[in-house]
């Protein structure tokens, strides 16, 4: 009897656990109780790789989290608060998803292959360009499968400038991938996201990375925005009734901030957003990750460039190989060694005035001079919204971003949310299902500026027509050229940013000057 019942005793256990799973109440208790072992061994996990613990707060309501909201005070601002809703609406998830460990695994470390069933519905049709210095760039199309209105209304550009589904010119937005140039899980969703929503989504790898060929026997810098003048270019001249907009992954916006530093009012870009971004490239360099990230980024790294032996000198690609941190690889491949640094001089003194024109690349100190993604900060016309989280493990410190810009510079928007980890602000619904908050925001955020915009236009339009009324016709032809000057006349509004350049740049710095009080117009022209 003994050995029937003993039989018979798993299967009464089973019985007994559901009965009692059956109350909500010992449900909740057992749900809690695997997930707290769950945490605490991960927990453990995190500390014998060395990870930084970063506690995540449980999830009670709304009220507990806010997005803080840097800049300064100018209509568009204020118009953005009032309609851009993501805004009230932080990033707030439970434990797993709001560890940022896990969002950093799940989001950019994942494998991705290839496929539109495995890529949320959406594929990539490529399209090489040329350089001018015989470089090639890749622009990958995202391109939907399921959804055929949007694809049908892309082979058709009649005019008019308008966002949204419902366009039959739909606004192009670039995005801009890590320093590594790898398409990840995140930039994935949001192309998917931005299709959804009706754009048109295109991703840039930069010269040897994505699988893009490299025909030149060098990279691009890390701050260098050369080669996507010359995609922005190309995407204008064969859209020209698309509007252009920006969004960067981590570390590519510093390519993105340097382009849009670089070109001033004459990025042909309406407005950008940064997710995550590096604000001091050097000190990105020089800060100490945790060894986990950096020995994955370093492999792939050296992954990556040994696909180019061909193309890079095989002894420049043997001592890359051999770094042991990516800022040696960095300052190996565009920054001269001190020996080098001496032989260069050396070889000036003896040859002369013209061979110094040869020179070949700059130490680090002056590498940094000409590649800082805020060096030319001052010169930026396009609203800039950056996204930062306070428990990024990617990125130093919060104490290192340069606030003053944000309070100074009516072009630039800081929102910084308790959680969200790097390029990950996962927020779960009431539901239980899962979203990315930083998607939802950056898409938000152009349609907004759009619509102020627009509202800014008509504005302009109506005073130019008063204006003429009274003053006559005559006076119509300098009211054309006022307008095509409106863009340099951008740059003369902001005296203060202009000589407070260098500051921005160093983080430790604080701004003395008073702000300046005078109101600030929006134009439209820096986007024509």
């Amino acid at each position: 009897m003994w050995e029937f019942f003993l039989c018979l005793l798993p299967s009464l256990m089973l019985i007994l656990v559901k009965i009692l799973l059956r109350w909500n109440w010992i449900r909740h208790l057992a749900d809690s109780t695997v997930q707290q072992c769950g945490r605490c061994m991960w927990i453990m996990a995190c500390r014998l790789l060395k990870l930084p613990h970063i506690p995540v707060s449980e999830f009670r309501g709304e009220c507990q989290a806010e997005v803080r909201l840097i800049c300064k005070t100018t209509a568009l601002a204020n118009h953005l608060k009032k309609h851009c809703y993501a805004l009230a609406q932080p990033p707030l998830a439970r434990w797993p998803q709001a560890d940022p460990h896990l969002q950093i695994i799940t989001n950019l470390m994942w494998p991705t292959k290839e496929g539109a069933e495995l890529q949320g519905g959406v594929r990539f049709k490529r399209d090489n360009l040329l350089l001018v210095d015989g470089g090639i760039v890749a622009l990958d199309w995202a391109v939907s499968l399921t959804d055929q209105q949007v694809q049908t209304k892309r082979d058709h550009h009649p005019g008019g400038r308008v966002l949204g589904l419902h366009s039959s010119n739909p606004a192009i937005v670039i995005i801009i991938p890590n320093a590594l140039g790898r398409v990840t899980p995140h930039l994935i969703r949001l192309c998917h996201q931005a299709l959804q929503q009706g754009f048109y989504p295109v991703v840039f790898h930069r010269r040897g990375q994505g699988g893009c060929p490299l025909t030149t026997p060098h990279y691009q810098e890390f701050g260098n925005p050369s080669d996507l003048v010359q995609a922005v270019a190309y995407l204008r001249s064969h859209h020209p009734s698309s509007t252009l907009l920006a969004i960067s992954e981590g570390s590519g916006s510093g390519l993105l901030l340097s382009y849009l530093g670089e070109c001033g009012s004459s990025s042909h870009l309406m407005a950008a957003a940064c997710i995550s971004p590096v604000f001091h490239g050097q000190l990105w360099f020089e800060y100490e990750l945790p060894w986990l990230y950096h020995w994955i980024a370093l492999i792939y790294r050296k992954l990556q460039i040994n696909r180019y032996t061909t193309a890079l000198s095989s002894v420049m690609v043997a001592k890359i190989l051999h770094c042991n941190s990516l800022r040696d690889m960095e300052e190996l491949m565009f920054c001269a060694t001190k020996q080098s640094a001496h032989r260069m001089s050396d070889s000036v003194d003896h040859v002369g005035k013209d061979s110094s024109r040869l020179s070949t690349k700059p130490d680090w100190a002056s590498y940094w001079e000409k590649n800082e993604p805020l060096r030319d900060a001052d010169e930026v016309a396009v609203p800039v919204l950056c996204l930062c989280s306070r428990d990024d493990p990617l990125l130093p410190p919060l104490s290192t971003v340069p606030e003053a810009l944000f309070h100074n510079s009516p072009y630039f928007m800081l929102a910084i949310t308790e959680q969200g980890g790097h390029c990950g602000f996962i927020h779960e619904n009431r539901h239980g299902g899962t979203t990315s908050w930083s998607h939802f925001l950056a898409l938000e955020y152009f349609r907004v500026v759009a619509d102020f915009i627009g509202v800014e236009e008509k504005k302009g339009f109506k005073d130019d027509i008063a204006h003429r009324g009274s003053q006559g016709l005559r006076h119509s032809t300098s009211a054309v050229l006022s307008k095509r000057r409106r863009a340099t006349l951008l740059r003369k509004e902001r005296p203060i940013l202009g000589s407070r350049r260098r500051q921005i740049s160093t983080p430790s710095d604080i701004f003395t000057l008073e702000e300046e009080q005078v109101d600030f117009t929006w134009n439209r022209s820096y986007t024509r």
